[in-house]
């Protein structure tokens, strides 16, 4: 009973679920899920350890007097959980298509960009976060309001800025595939023709043109003498 229960809260409280969100019809595919870096965890566990002291005051405690100690425990204790779930559920995903965001622990907030208006991004590195291996992203998109902007303390940040342009560049020269593709069969896709239109089953429309050149005559100032199949006069 309580595997089946911890399985739970691990499935429903404890991870976004990301692939919930891909549009697998169209092909999408995760390319990295990205977590926080361990350095964002750091002031929970102080402050977990913290609620270890003040409960070990407590014992000491006068029993009158030991709420206080165990009451202030608790609530750092709660808060150092609710710290670490809410950091922990915060995933940025980069896929083919698109990359967002998923947050929140009760309430989900999901904020996505397509590849395709990404116009720049920032890497800011400051001096711990190039000893500890982090970073923050700053996206610069075409729309006016951006469901993303800012996302702090990415680890490895120069490889997930690698693997945003690669997939901005792979995603650029499918559509200039796919537009060359576009103009070249653009003839072919309209169906467009000089002919008039007509109704199934009537002759072809014959303009004098076609009359001329299926039945031509004898000119006499032809240079060809092309008499179309008849004799000329007083042979």
């Amino acid at each position: 009973m309580s595997g089946s229960f911890g399985g739970w809260v691990r499935g429903k409280v404890a991870d976004p679920r990301v692939t919930k969100h891909l549009l697998i019809r169209e092909g999408e595919i995760v390319i990295d899920e990205v977590r926080h870096h361990w350095v964002l965890f750091l002031f929970p566990g102080f402050e977990a350890l913290a609620a270890l002291m003040v409960l070990a005051a407590a014992v000491t405690s006068p029993v009158d007097s030991a709420w206080v100690p165990l009451s202030v425990a608790l609530v750092v204790a709660l808060h150092a959980l609710w710290s670490t779930l809410n950091d922990h559920m915060d995933r940025f995903v980069i896929t083919n298509m698109r990359v967002f965001r998923v947050r929140g622990v009760l309430d989900q907030r999901t904020a996505t960009m397509p590849i395709a208006r990404i116009l720049d991004i920032t890497v800011d590195k400051p001096i711990l976060g190039r000893i500890l291996g982090y970073g923050h992203f700053t996206f610069e998109s075409a729309a006016q309001e951006q469901g993303i902007r800012e996302i702090r303390y990415i680890g490895r940040p120069d490889d997930r800025d690698l693997t945003i342009q690669s997939v901005i560049q792979r995603a650029g020269l499918r559509a200039m595939v796919r537009g060359s593709r576009d103009e070249d069969d653009g003839s072919d896709d309209t169906g467009a023709s000089d002919e008039p239109p007509r109704l199934p089953g009537a002759r072809p429309i014959r303009t004098r043109a076609d009359h001329a050149r299926l039945h031509p005559i004898y000119r006499p100032d032809d240079p060809h003498g092309r008499t179309g199949g008849r004799s000329r006069p007083g042979s």
